[in-house]
């Protein structure tokens, strides 16, 4: 509860903040764009594919050859080396990416190779949604993993099947856009809302002194660019403050135990109880040995204590009506209840009807 009492005590102040329309929309059309490759990384110390087991691997293996003029196709079922790795290649193409700038790849292992530290990514076509290939990538990986292994013991930190190839692509095709010979744009919101595209295009109209942004829904603001260039309008606009509004939610995640509260959480006047049945049972063997020349034999005596934690310490709490979240936080930590208890209350009280919020489960 007292790292639940610390985010708070972060969001609370910055949810009455204003902030920037470029941390709260993107420019519709300015967007990137992902790429996907199939590559072999070479090089390895013993860390790659069986060949026998990935086939795929050994199939690209000889036709990599055979384009290189080696023929091996005869003898592909004695191919037998464990220093190359079939991987997938993935990255993304940043808008106005123009042919020649370099991007960054990341590397994943696709069979069974146990470390990619040390090896050479050979050239991987990158394709688009479209199939049309969009750069080419080529490189040393960089894994950021340490992997040792010993007779009877191994450690492994990070993951070596994994990495990335810093500017280890090539753009060869850049997307088709053209900002500069639009007539408007448009704003799309990272978080829909009615209240913030609202404030968004009266801060616009605000600085622009005319009716030239319109909210057309909660997600898209329609600006008019009147003549005006793009680049130097829109670099203005992204500048403009404003106070976003947002959705008086409750985010679960029973995985981990997180429970995040929006700052608009308020609850109805509602009565609650918490308490769990607990038992331990305690088993402690004692050994009875009889004294010397007496005959008898050492056994085992059972020792076993019982432990009953019904929680009767705990009281029922009453929340007021239309508390405020730090109001709410604080009359739960007063019953004593951690994160998993609170994921149960939280529901209960949804369930009540009492909780003015919508309740997210992760």
């Amino acid at each position: 509860m007292g790292a639940l009492a610390l985010l708070l005590a972060l969001v609370l102040p910055a949810a009455a903040q204003e902030v920037r329309i470029k941390d709260i929309a993107d420019v519709e059309g300015v967007r990137d764009n992902q790429l996907v490759g199939y590559g072999l990384v070479v090089g390895l110390n013993g860390t790659g594919d069986r060949l026998r087991a990935s086939v795929f691997t050994r199939q690209s293996l000889v036709g990599m050859l055979e384009r290189l003029g080696v023929n091996t196709r005869d003898n592909e079922r004695q191919l037998d080396t464990r220093n190359v790795a079939a991987v997938m290649v993935t990255a993304n193409l940043p808008p106005f990416a123009r042919p020649g700038s370099r991007i960054d790849i990341a590397v994943s292992a696709l069979g069974d190779a146990t470390n990619l530290t040390g090896g050479t990514l050979l050239v991987t076509p990158l394709l688009g949604a479209d199939g049309e290939v969009y750069a080419v990538a080529q490189g040393a990986i960089a894994t950021g993993a340490i992997s040792a292994r010993g007779a009877g013991a191994s450690v492994t930190r990070g993951v070596p099947t994994a990495g990335r190839i810093a500017n280890g692509a090539i753009v060869e095709r850049e997307v088709p856009f053209r900002l500069a010979s639009r007539d408007a744009v448009r704003l799309s919101l990272r978080n829909p809302d009615l209240t913030t595209a609202r404030r968004i295009a009266a801060a616009i109209n605000r600085a622009m002194r005319g009716e030239v942004a319109t909210a057309s829904d909660s997600r898209t603001v329609t600006v008019a660019l009147g003549g005006r260039s793009p680049v130097a309008f829109l670099s203005q606009v992204e500048q403009l403050r404003v106070e976003p509004d947002q959705v008086a939610r409750v985010v679960i995640d029973e995985a981990s135990g997180t429970i995040v509260m929006g700052a608009n959480v308020r609850v109805s006047t509602v009565a609650i109880a918490q308490g769990n049945l607990t038992i331990r049972v305690t088993e402690t063997p004692q050994v009875s040995q009889p004294n010397a020349f007496s005959g008898g034999e050492t056994v085992v005596v059972p020792r076993t204590q019982v432990q009953v934690d019904d929680q009767s310490d705990r009281r029922m709490g009453i929340l007021p009506r239309s508390v405020t979240l730090e109001e709410l936080v604080r009359g739960l930590n007063s019953l004593g209840v951690g994160p998993r208890d609170l994921i149960s209350i939280l529901q209960a009280i949804k369930a009540a009807g009492a909780l003015q919020a919508e309740v997210e489960v992760r």
